[in-house]
């Protein structure tokens, strides 16, 4: 704005006869603070961006990507803004979940308010748990119904492991997507679960290791806030 401000307003006196800008600022910049209409508001959603930033530093750093200075920069912050990792539920959550179990585990924070978990089984990864278990809370449905059959399952595990190389059995996010598409074509209870996934946007979500891209991509996709503790699940020289 500011090396730009003689250019346009220049522009502004040779059209108009005068500009409209009397400085810099004047352009907009100093205009922000009129759209805030809920100050309280504002500052949670920045409190709680802290805490993410600080989340994905951690993880970048685990991965190799990044060094302590970030990590020192977002502590500073989180201390200026009187936050820290304790204010976040889904993270809480999802550790209390992955102690309880044993294995990885996730957690969502809906629009609501409710928090949802999900816990890593033989068919099933924590994240493609959680989240369809938070389409079942919110499509009000009972949390044993069986939005996929394992008989579905069964066979996409077949053929990841069997045809494609993979050496996990259990679904990601994408995959149970996927299914859960395809048993919507005739169970109500599928099509209607299907229909919350819009509700996901701007939820809250935390996982108890680094995820895979895979998840990462569809989480982003579907607009969720997610953050990682910053630890692999395996001790894999490489991750996916």
């Amino acid at each position: 704005d500011v090396e730009v401000f003689p250019v346009l307003n220049a522009m502004f006196e040779k059209i108009y006869g005068e500009s409209p800008y009397k400085s810099p600022t004047d352009m907009g910049v100093n205009m922000v603070g009129n759209c805030i209409v809920d100050d309280e508001a504002v500052k949670d959603a920045s409190r709680n961006e802290i805490i993410r930033r600080y989340y994905k530093a951690l993880c970048e750093q685990r991965k190799g990507n990044g060094g302590e200075e970030s990590i020192y920069k977002l502590e500073l912050l989180m201390k200026q803004a009187g936050t820290g990792v304790d204010n976040r539920p889904v993270a809480a959550a999802a550790m209390k979940r992955a102690e309880e179990t044993g294995a990885p585990a996730a957690a969502i924070e809906l629009p609501d308010g409710a928090i949802v978990t999900g816990k890593t089984s033989s068919l099933l990864g924590a994240s493609s748990a959680m989240l369809l278990n938070a389409l079942k809370k919110l499509a009000n449905l009972d949390h044993d119904v069986k939005l996929i059959s394992p008989t579905i399952i069964e066979p996409i595990q077949h053929l990841k492991v069997s045809h494609l190389g993979n050496h996990n059995p259990r679904l990601h996010t994408d995959e149970i997507l996927i299914a859960l598409c395809i048993c919507a074509a005739t169970d109500e209870k599928a099509e209607l679960a299907m229909q919350q996934l819009e509700k996901l946007k701007c939820c809250e979500v935390h996982s108890s290791v680094i995820l895979s891209g895979v998840d990462e991509n569809v989480f982003q996709k579907l607009g969720v806030n997610l953050t990682c503790e910053p630890i692999y699940q395996t001790k894999k020289l490489f991750h996916g």
